[in-house]
């Protein structure tokens, strides 16, 4: 009889501990799923603000050629009219130079009445200051990248995980994001394009 309750205590240790291996298996491959996700969200976010980069940078240098162009036509305009003013010798000169000087400031004032102050300065600003948000937002998107890896890496790497990883079929991740040579090179923006 002793036998038999040695043997059922041998039996049931043996199942608690196949039950708690079992459960840290299941656990521990739910974990690495969730971070193997995790990695792989936090890729697709470098790519949505490179996305965002790539639309941005067009639209906003379309946006200031196209303002820069009209301010400088506007003013190009004035500036040849006033010219022509100052050079004008005779009268009728002058008042032929004076209403081709009111009809070049026309847009000028058409433009003050709805804006302010010429918007081409405030433009370029916004450029800048979207063209450096966007770069920011692409090192934070890089470097939580470069953070989800090594997380992952170095929880299919810990004891018993790592025996558990290899049984799943979970390796460690070695593309980390390391920057190209060529992007120590600041790149440069042509509005002539």
């Amino acid at each position: 009889m002793k036998a038999l309750w040695a043997f059922l205590g041998v039996a049931a240790l043996f199942v608690i501990v196949l039950l708690f291996a079992g459960g840290s298996y299941v656990s521990s491959k739910n974990q690495m799923v969730a971070k193997d996700q995790d990695v792989k969200a936090a890729f697709s976010e470098i790519d949505v603000n490179l996305q965002r980069r790539a639309d941005l940078i067009p639209n906003l240098v379309a946006t200031v050629k196209g303002y820069a162009h009209v301010e400088e036509n506007i003013l190009t305009a004035i500036a040849n009219a006033r010219a022509g003013l100052m050079t004008a010798k005779t009268p009728d000169e002058k008042l032929a130079a004076n209403d081709r000087l009111n009809v070049a400031v026309l847009p000028l004032l058409r433009m003050q009445e709805s804006y302010p102050q010429l918007k081409s300065n405030e433009q370029f600003m916004r450029l800048q200051d979207e063209l450096s948000g966007t770069e920011n937002r692409i090192a934070v998107a890089r470097r939580r990248y470069n953070e989800t890896i090594r997380d992952y890496n170095t929880f299919i790497g810990q004891f018993p995980n790592s025996l558990f990883a290899n049984f799943a079929g979970f390796h460690p991740k070695n593309e980390y994001y390391a920057a190209d040579a060529a992007s120590k090179t600041a790149p440069k923006v042509d509005f002539d394009k």
